[in-house]
């Protein structure tokens, strides 16, 4: 059985004659136009055309890629997790694809020797889903974060030929996914490939627009060591033979490029270098890195060709002269009128605050969601209303949230997910927010992405 990576946690799983291509993300452009590869990937998506299956572990765009899904042979059946929600079903159906469904830890024959199985990130436990927040949950009171329902937007999938075993944790979050990878580990027992994700994918620190450049850089560093303690828990648990960094990177493209310097990433060998510095980590464990392209077998231990790091002056260079050029999508929509937000804010506000009240979420924190020619949405969710203000309010003592966004893509947002949605906006970095004192409230956050219409 081997493992070839293409980008980021793009990889492909071949045993046999059977190949699955999972979380095809190749060409650039993913959240809007905001995230790039580099090095640039030298594969385009019909170069896998001939794969028998696609595995799609969740929603997010670095993953379920829908430019680079709408190349790829829609013939080819696509797996996923029989998910609560029908949102990855939906989007993967609307590109062309027949989708099936895979019921929660139970192993499905692919072909030849190849058998999968997927299990949800919290595994399939509620309680689990409600107290970690790498799932949006629909808490029954805010107070305790207790939930009537997992969301499960996230997934594992573990490979294997009947003699060697291959897990891939795509962004599964440790410890939210604790239990899912134990039951993987009492399962299998030895694993003998572990994929994890090494870097948070999202926002923060970057778009914090109130922050200076030196608590940006002491943020970026905080969070990106908190991102490498995360994958060492999965180490220490699975002590897997082998494991690889793979998920996770980007470089930030268009207007966005500056903001490369506070995104919390390492660089794989940083990784290796940390992962092999823990004395948590199993001494048995060998890291494994791979250039686009090339390939491990899991059963040799063979690698098609030893890792070359990324050369971090030439990235630099191509941030400026190519990716810092680039377009987001929303930049070709004509720049909205006042009257055409406010033709979409009654119902996004009405549908923002249903979903606070149906988790229990109260807040007088004061939010400003910035519209066009310097006028702001303004509103608290504690069901007192919105308006439209002209200009910035003066500071109040109540707590305030200011969210700046370009009006094409606050407009979009409004509008419907079918145009844009906040979460991916923020993850995209595409918002720039202030927090005034400084507390962050998930639930405000979490119920921003219902502000639409």
């Amino acid at each position: 059985m081997r493992v070839r990576h293409v980008k980021s946690s793009t990889v492909l799983v071949e045993s046999g004659d059977t190949a699955v291509l999972c979380d095809p993300w190749i060409l650039d452009g993913a959240f809007y136009g905001a995230w790039a590869h580099y090095p640039p990937v030298e594969f385009e998506p019909e170069d896998f055309n001939d794969v028998d299956y696609i595995y799609i572990s969740h929603i997010h765009p670095d993953h379920c890629h829908r430019e680079t899904l709408e190349r790829l042979d829609s013939e080819v059946p696509v797996l996923i997790h029989d998910y609560n929600w029908d949102f990855l079903r939906h989007n993967v159906e609307a590109a062309g694809f027949d989708v099936r469904e895979l019921p929660h830890d139970e192993r499905i024959h692919l072909g030849d020797d190849l058998s999968v199985n997927v299990l949800a990130s919290d595994d399939c436990d509620p309680a689990v889903c409600g107290n970690h927040f790498a799932c949006p949950w629909m808490a029954e009171d805010a107070s305790t974060q207790g939930i009537d329902g997992s969301t499960q937007i996230d997934s594992m999938a573990v490979f294997d030929d009947g003699e060697h075993t291959v897990l891939n944790l795509n962004d599964c979050r440790w410890p939210m996914s604790q239990h899912a990878a134990g039951r993987i580990k009492e399962q299998y027992g030895e694993i003998d490939l572990a994929m994890l994700q090494y870097t948070f994918a999202g926002g923060y620190p970057q778009g914090r627009i109130d922050y200076s450049h030196e608590t940006l850089l002491a943020e970026r560093e905080d969070r990106r060591l908190q991102s490498l303690e995360n994958a060492v828990g999965f180490l220490e648990l699975l002590e897997p033979s082998y494991y690889m960094p793979f998920a996770g990177s980007y470089t930030l493209a268009g207007d966005l490029a500056d903001l490369n310097e506070y995104v919390a990433r390492s660089t794989r060998s940083e990784a290796r270098d940390y992962f092999e510095d823990d004395e948590r980590v199993a001494d048995g464990s060998e890291c494994v890195l791979l250039n686009s392209g090339e390939w491990f077998d899991v059963a040799t231990g063979e690698q098609s060709a030893p890792f070359t790091p990324v050369d971090q002056e030439k990235r630099q260079e191509y941030i400026e002269t190519e990716l810092a050029d680039r377009a987001f999508t929303y930049e070709s929509d004509p720049m909205p009128t006042l009257e055409s937000f406010e033709e979409h804010l009654p119902a996004a506000y009405e549908n923002f605050d249903t979903k606070r009240r149906g988790i229990g979420f109260e807040s007088e924190t004061e939010v400003l969601l910035s519209l066009v020619d310097d006028h702001y949405m303004r509103f608290t969710a504690d069901g007192g209303g919105h308006e439209v203000v002209d200009g910035l309010p003066d500071r109040t003592d109540r707590r305030r949230v200011r969210m700046e966004m370009d009006p094409r893509l606050t407009l979009r947002i409004l509008k419907g997910p079918r145009y844009a949605h906040f979460n991916n906006a923020y993850i995209g970095s595409h918002l720039g927010f202030s927090i005034e004192p400084d507390v962050y409230e998930r639930s405000l956050f979490y119920s921003m992405s219902f502000l639409h219409a």
